[in-house]
C-alpha cells in the first residue's frame, strides 16, 4: 500500500471516529484533504467506494445510516467506537517480565529506540514486573550489518532493491537485483531470502557480503512473496555450515576478554601483548567482532581474516572522512 493512500485512508478513518453523527459524503469530501483535491464527483466516488471496502476488508466496522428525518435516503457514514475500541489488554507481572525481557533483545540502534519505548509503555501499564525470575538472562541479537535497515525496509514495503554483493567461493564482487522476500537469523548470521532478478531463481545472500549501498529500484507492492514462503526453512535448506577454523589474533594483556574467554590456547608475550587462538566459523563474524575491539588487537591469521578487517577499517576511514 503507497504513502499516499494509506494517510488517505487512516484520514478517513479519523474523520469517521471524531464525529458524534453520521456523515454524509459530501462532508467526508470536504472533511478528508485527499478528497476535496478531486475535480470531478465520478472520480471521488469510485476512490470512495473503495476506500470503503478496503476498511471493512481491514475489520474496521464502518456503519451507515440515516440521521435525517426529513431526507431518509441521505445516507451517512461512521465508525462504530464500541466495535472499533480494541478491550484493556492485562498482564500478569511474569507475563510482563519476559516482554521486558524480549524489548531488551535488541542493540542495533535503529531498533533499541522503538524496543526503549515499548518496555516503558510496558512499565506504565503498572503491574510489577517479576524480574527475579529472570536472573542471568540477557539476551542479545545482533543486527550490525549495514545492510540490515534497507533489507529490512524492502522486506516490509516488498520493493525491489539492487545492491553489490561478495560471493562465497570466489570472493568476487556482482551486482544483484533481487525481490526482497524475507530477513532471518541463522547461527548469529543474518540472510536474506529472494527472488533474484538476473538468475530467474531464489536465492539465499549473507548480509555480511552485503557491500555499499543498498538501492531501491522499483514501488512498494511491486511483487508478492509466495504464500509458502518460511525464510529460515529456506535458509536451512540452501546454507551449509562450514567446520570451525582456528585463527590467530594479537591481543594487548588488558584487552579483548571475549576472545579470550573462548580461547582455544593463549601465548603470553612479552611485549605486552600475547597471542590468543580462537575458532570460528564465519571470518565476517570475527572481522566485525575485532573491529568493534579497537587498538587492542591484530589479525594475524588466516590471511582471509586479515583482508576482511583491513576491509572494514578502509570502509570506517572513507565515512569519517
Amino acid at each position: 500500500m503507497s504513502s499516499i493512500k494509506t494517510e488517505r485512508l487512516l484520514n478517513l478513518v479519523i474523520c469517521l471516529l471524531s464525529t458524534a453523527r453520521p456523515l454524509t459524503k459530501a462532508q467526508i469530501r470536504q472533511a478528508v484533504p485527499q478528497y476535496a483535491g478531486n475535480t470531478s464527483t465520478e472520480a471521488f466516488e469510485r476512490m470512495f467506494e473503495r476506500d470503503k471496502d478496503e476498511l471493512r476488508e481491514l475489520g474496521i466496522p464502518l456503519v451507515t445510516s440515516s440521521d435525517d428525518a426529513l431526507f431518509e435516503d441521505e445516507i451517512g457514514y461512521r465508525v462504530d467506537r464500541e466495535a472499533y475500541a480494541l478491550p484493556q489488554v492485562v498482564f500478569e507481572p511474569d507475563e510482563l517480565a519476559v516482554l521486558g525481557l524480549a524489548s531488551r533483545v535488541w542493540q542495533q540502534a535503529s531498533l533499541a529506540a522503538p524496543a526503549t519505548r515499548a518496555l516503558t509503555k510496558l512499565t506504565a501499564l503498572g503491574a510489577p514486573q517479576d524480574d527475579g525470575s529472570l536472573i542471568g538472562l540477557e539476551p542479545r541479537i545482533r543486527t550490525a550489518e549495514p545492510a540490515f535497515d534497507a533489507l529490512w525496509g524492502a522486506v516490509r514495503d516488498r520493493v525491489p532493491v539492487r545492491f553489490t554483493y561478495r560471493t562465497a567461493r570466489t570472493g568476487e564482487v556482482a551486482e544483484r537485483q533481487v525481490e526482497p522476500w524475507g530477513v532471518t537469523s541463522r547461527n548469529g548470521r543474518w540472510y536474506l531470502t529472494g527472488h533474484d532478478r538476473s538468475r530467474g531463481a531464489a536465492r539465499v545472500y549473507r548480509l555480511s557480503r552485503v557491500e555499499g549501498d543498498v538501492v531501491r529500484i522499483g514501488e512498494p507492492g511491486e511483487y508478492e512473496v509466495p504464500a509458502d514462503h518460511v525464510p529460515r526453512v529456506m535458509v536451512g535448506e540452501s546454507v551449509q555450515d562450514r567446520p570451525l577454523e582456528l585463527a590467530q589474533v594479537r591481543a594487548r594483556s588488558t584487552a579483548a576478554q571475549s576472545l579470550r574467554r573462548r580461547a582455544k590456547s593463549i601465548a603470553p608475550g612479552n611485549d605486552g601483548w600475547d597471542v590468543v587462538e580462537v575458532e570460528f566459523g564465519d571470518v565476517e563474524s570475527l572481522a566485525e567482532e575485532l573491529v568493534g575491539l579497537g587498538a587492542g588487537v591484530l589479525a594475524i591469521e588466516p590471511d582471509e581474516l586479515r583482508a576482511s578487517v583491513v576491509r572494514r577499517l578502509r570502509a570506517v576511514a572513507e565515512v569519517s572522512g
